[in-house]
């Protein structure tokens, strides 16, 4: 029965695998979507650095798109041999993230609760807990990137 149990997981991992593609394009899309994710932070950031020029409404249109973005199942994009190869770039996944799914997935859970509950408080408008907000959405970043991306592509 847990032969049976095992493979049949296998089966599912390599099916949500192959449904995004060769190992090449699921590195292009997951890079592609984290550059959006990467630009929409860097709106939010900009924002909050000029408080003269602050937009609330540039900030919660940026925030729904890391929401978004968040919620799209980017997991897809991870498929077996995905820590090695190309996309537009070589990949900076560290194979660590195959090694520990546990904590890959707690870090993928913290990024998605953040990006969400960001979004609800932009949307409120106060900047004071915008700010807040938004220090523990880039913490996640930084927590999940400290894990398991390469600093530098070799």
């Amino acid at each position: 029965m847990k032969i049976q149990t095992i493979l049949c997981a296998l089966l599912m991992l390599q099916g949500a695998a192959a449904s995004a593609g060769p190992i090449e394009d699921q590195i292009k899309f997951r890079q592609s979507a984290y550059s959006f994710i990467g630009w929409n932070t860097n709106k939010i950031k900009t924002q909050l650095d000029n408080p003269d020029t602050l937009s609330k409404e540039e900030i919660v249109a940026a925030a729904n798109a890391i929401a978004a973005a968040a919620n799209s199942g980017l997991g897809a994009l991870y498929g077996p041999g995905t820590d090695k190869g190309e996309g537009w770039k070589k990949t900076r996944l560290k194979s660590e993230f195959f090694e520990k799914p546990e904590e890959a997935k707690k870090a993928a859970l913290q990024f998605n609760l953040e990006a969400n509950e960001f979004a609800k408080v932009a949307a409120t408008g106060d900047v004071g807990q915008i700010k807040a907000k938004f220090g523990k959405l880039t913490q996640s970043c930084k927590s999940c990137h400290d894990s398991f991306r390469e600093k530098d592509v070799k």
